[in-house]
């Protein structure tokens, strides 16, 4: 008989046996990833974060899981739903709080159903699918939120669940390039001189850029780049919610799995870059910088990741959300996909109308993308 359980933290839950459902050395979907979160205090309710993760088990033995989340409000997320919320409420109605499952913080795609691989892993993601729509329903919440879902588990949401897509940028080696003179060799001589000249201005300004593993810094270095987020953070007015110890967890938990580019002006660091890697993809989280230099952001958070995608052998790189400048620099569009259940059957209907219109949007958006390809000759 299968039956589904809630946890409180993702703790209560054999590590080893939460990775072997991920099936997918992806690190946010991995058990490292999400209680380092947790046992450093990214995840508090005074951020609008309670973990209630949802597990599926077969008798004694845990077949399903799904990163879970109680939201009281929706920062952090990347997939927008403001609009809904407003509208929910101008009704009378309470939009939070709401169910989540994602990867807190981090707009990256991987595994949200995890189900292992197999025989029957699709009846399982259909499953959990289910069991959220009624979870939701039984608590009362307005709402299910699955973001940023491979394209594998879309098959698992019925009818009643509203599909949602957007763009983001991302890098591909579509050429088998070799090398980053071989990659540039594939732009557009426009496009290959803008990047060019922007990578001699920062070599000219008297900046020594490295590109390192996590495992390889100390803990000096983890705050100097702590720091630089948190800077980041506060000059655009958000809250920097990751602590100073869930950057050093990431360097135990993922040593040659988190990566770090500093640049350094006489030794000293001025600015920074936090990445992490999967074994065919690169993903860029967070960047700082105490001096503003031409060229910088796109050397540390672009072309340094370039660069080890092509050292490395690793196909792709995702380096966040937003940025249309991103394309400009060989990160082509990309749709990524969310679900939504909302409970509210008129509701439900008139946001199912709302996503429609934005769909017809979307594709338009995704052609003039395209069309202005910073490829010589475009990406199949």
């Amino acid at each position: 008989m299968l039956t589904l359980r809630t946890h409180e933290s993702i703790d209560e839950i054999d590590a080893g046996d939460w990775d072997a459902l991920a099936a997918d050395d992806n690190p946010f979907a991995s058990h490292a990833f999400l209680a380092g979160l947790e046992r450093t205090g990214c995840i508090r309710e005074a951020f609008g974060w309670r973990a209630q993760h949802l597990t599926l088990h077969d008798e004694s033995t845990l077949v399903g899981a799904l990163p879970l989340y109680v939201k009281a409000n929706s920062h952090g997320e990347y997939v927008f739903d403001w609009a809904w919320a407003d509208a929910w409420e101008r009704a009378g109605g309470d939009y939070y709080p709401k169910f989540l499952c994602a990867v807190p913080y981090s707009p990256v795609t991987g595994p949200r159903l995890l189900a292992g691989g197999g025989l029957g892993g699709g009846q399982r993601r259909a499953t959990l699918a289910a069991g959220l729509r009624e979870l939701t329903e039984g608590a009362g919440l307005s709402s299910a939120h699955v973001n940023f879902l491979r394209d594998e588990e879309i098959d698992a949401f019925d009818g009643d669940w509203l599909a949602r897509s957007d763009w983001q940028f991302q890098w591909r080696n579509a050429g088998g390039w070799r090398d980053f003179v071989d990659f540039l060799d594939a732009l557009t001589h426009k496009r290959r001189s803008a990047i060019r000249r922007e990578r001699a201005q920062v070599a000219a300004s008297g900046l020594d850029c490295e590109f390192r593993n996590g495992g390889s810094l100390d803990d000096d270095e983890w705050r100097t780049l702590h720091r630089l987020y948190g800077r980041t953070f506060d000059e655009k007015g958000n809250t920097p919610v990751l602590t100073p110890d869930f950057f050093r967890h990431l360097g135990k938990a993922f040593p040659i799995r988190s990566h770090v580019a500093f640049a350094r002006r006489a030794g000293r660091v001025v600015a920074g870059a936090l990445f992490l890697s999967s074994h065919d993809t690169l993903y860029g989280r967070y960047w700082g910088a105490f001096e503003s230099s031409p060229g910088l952001h796109f050397e540390l958070c672009y072309y340094q990741g370039i660069d080890h995608c092509l050292r490395g052998g690793l196909g792709r790189f995702e380096p966040g959300a937003q940025g249309l400048h991103k394309l400009a620099r060989g990160f082509m569009p990309t749709r990524t996909h969310s679900r939504h259940y909302i409970a509210d059957r008129r509701l439900r209907a008139a946001i199912r109308a709302s996503l429609a219109q934005e769909a017809a949007l979307l594709e338009a958006r995704g052609r003039e993308l395209l069309a202005h390809s910073p490829f010589a000759v475009r990406e199949p």
